[in-house]
């Protein structure tokens, strides 16, 4: 018969954790509110600068569309950047969005849309329906000019 101390011993381990989301830094902007898309580019034009390859960022609103979080959830290459929902979701649900905003520069200058942006798109819209986290707008960043998918119907 085993003794309690060995029992104990030969157990496996399981890790205890906490979540938390920690600071790296600030960005200062002018604008307090999203009120629409252009100002979301006209952030992110600050945010991102000149880029010489696809970059990802969500932003994370409360419920009067401020600007609680914002981050780069991927770099891709220069004309694609992979993405997963899970990725997207899981700071917006460590900073308690309301809502959130996804959007991405395309060093091409060109703001259309790929048939994977609006892929991605579309599974993010259905992915914060089931969280309650309401995806408004896809914002593509160019060179001078932007495309907000909301605006124009793609989603």
């Amino acid at each position: 018969m085993m003794k309690q101390d060995e029992q104990v011993t030969r157990m496996k381990r399981i890790n205890v954790v906490s979540l938390q989301i920690c600071k790296e830094t600030t960005f200062p902007y002018s604008i307090n509110t999203i009120r629409n898309p252009r100002d979301v580019y006209q952030l992110l034009k600050m945010f991102l600068g000149r880029e010489d390859r696809e970059k990802i960022v969500l932003l994370c609103l409360d419920t009067k569309n401020k600007i609680t979080a914002i981050q780069v959830i991927a770099i891709g290459s220069l004309n694609a950047a992979i993405i997963h929902p899970r990725e997207v979701m899981k700071l917006a649900v460590l900073s308690n969005s309301a809502s959130i905003i996804i959007s991405h520069c395309h060093p091409s200058g060109d703001p259309t849309p790929s048939p994977e942006d609006i892929q991605i798109t579309d599974r993010l819209k259905k992915v914060g329906e089931l969280l309650g986290i309401e995806l408004l707008d896809h914002v593509i960043v160019g060179e001078d000019n932007h495309f907000s998918l909301k605006e124009n119907g793609m989603m």
